[in-house]
């Protein structure tokens, strides 16, 4: 690709972006929803004016990171101390459940497999892809519809997280069985000490930044030095300890959450992350899926994939938020907050593919899910956060008390 067409391609993407986005608020739709069609409508599948490409990808990856440090500058720590074993729990069901019924999924298809042959591993890898949530996604819709901070915005972000992380070491685990170089032991030990590392460094960060902010009240050093933070501890998350970026991203949000200028940093970031960023990030997950490659001969298990893949969580995470004293719409709430599939369960999947114990036929089935469920749950928590629904849910507890 000649690097002056990149430019008409981010031109088209914040343009289509920004149209769809726009569109989606006036029909009562979330922005995010609008601009993941958009990538769709512009990308290989429909029109192809934009063709994906390694520095999409790597905007797109800025995009989610940006979005996710907002999320954690957002973040009641009260709130976070609060909801942290509830979502720890919800995380663990949320593995668990779908995990259980992405390989009962594949059984009802091709029958079942006795432990420990390669059909039994291919069953249990379909399970383990819809483990993945893709955080991103529910993280913007929440804050569009203001509710990010409150409590069960709170738990699903966090569950997420955990989900993500519980999810990659069952990955470790699993392919142990079938690759020996794989250590267990060392995924879970450095995944332990991550977050010792964030305990003890955020401490010292925060007290650092408490002086300079104390300082330089409202000066651009503040947000710049935070975003900083941001890529400093998603690469070091990535690089040293195996764990995601965009938890890394997450936790320095968080760490920086209790400052003053807290506000006046998630401001700063969000002109850049809602004018390119942002953007470039949900439009790409419908241009990086080609729905012109569709295997149609895979197309019944793929739909009985999506199925499955959202009901799972929602049953998962959504049982036992409500087990935890979640009332009945905040808990199916959170349950369908951790639907939304990405970048997480195609990692999943193409291991799964380079491995052989997957063919790459099943790639339509995760396309269609990611997807989908993109599409879904931003619209999803919009009808659920409705007013009316608030009302009366307001109504009801009166009546109750």
């Amino acid at each position: 690709m000649e690097k002056f067409l990149i430019f008409k391609s981010l031109a088209i993407i914040i343009i289509a972006s920004k149209l769809f986005g726009l569109g989606a608020r006036k029909i009562k739709v979330p922005q995010v929803a609008g601009e993941i069609f958009a990538g769709i409508l512009i990308g290989p599948s429909l029109l192809g004016l934009v063709q994906y490409s390694d520095f999409l990808g790597q905007m797109a990856e800025i995009g989610v990171i940006i979005i996710m440090f907002t999320a954690g500058l957002e973040t009641r720590l009260s709130e976070l101390r609060k909801t942290g074993i509830k979502a720890l729990l919800i995380a663990c069901s949320g593995v668990f459940v779908p995990l259980v019924l992405g390989t009962l999924l594949y059984f009802a298809f091709y029958g079942a497999a006795p432990f420990g042959s390669d059909d039994f591993y291919k069953a249990v890898f379909i399970g383990l892809i819809l483990t993945a949530t893709s955080v991103g996604i529910t993280v913007e819709a929440l804050k569009e519809l203001g509710k990010i901070s409150e409590t069960v915005g709170t738990t699903i972000v966090s569950a997420a997280i955990i989900d993500d992380v519980i999810g990659i070491v069952v990955l470790t685990i699993v392919i142990g069985f079938k690759d020996p170089t794989q250590d267990v032991g060392h995924t879970l030990l450095m995944t332990g000490l991550f977050f010792v590392f964030c305990i003890v460094f955020g401490i010292i960060i925060y007290k650092l930044f408490k002086i300079y902010d104390r300082k330089h009240r409202h000066t651009r050093r503040i947000p710049i030095i935070g975003l900083a933070l941001c890529f400093a501890l998603s690469f070091v998350a990535e690089k040293y300890f195996g764990v995601a970026d965009i938890t890394g991203a997450y936790i320095a949000g968080v760490i920086l959450s209790s400052l003053k200028d807290s506000a006046y940093i998630t401001r700063k970031m969000d002109i850049s992350s809602y004018m390119i960023f942002g953007p470039v990030f949900f439009a790409s997950i419908g241009i990086q899926n080609d729905l012109s490659n569709f295997n149609t001969s895979i197309i019944l298990f793929s739909l009985a994939f999506v199925v499955v893949g959202m009901a799972s969580k929602v049953i998962g995470c959504g049982t036992v938020a409500r087990l935890e004293g979640f009332k009945g719409m905040d808990a199916l709430k959170i349950g369908c907050g951790m639907m939304t599939r990405g970048e997480v369960a195609l990692i999943v999947a193409q291991r799964g593919f380079s491995l052989g114990i997957l063919d790459s036929s099943y790639s339509t089935a995760v396309i269609l899910l990611i997807i989908v469920s993109s599409v879904v749950t931003p619209i999803l928590l919009k009808v659920l956060y409705n007013d009316k629904n608030q009302s009366n849910k307001e109504v009801t507890e009166n009546v109750q008390s």
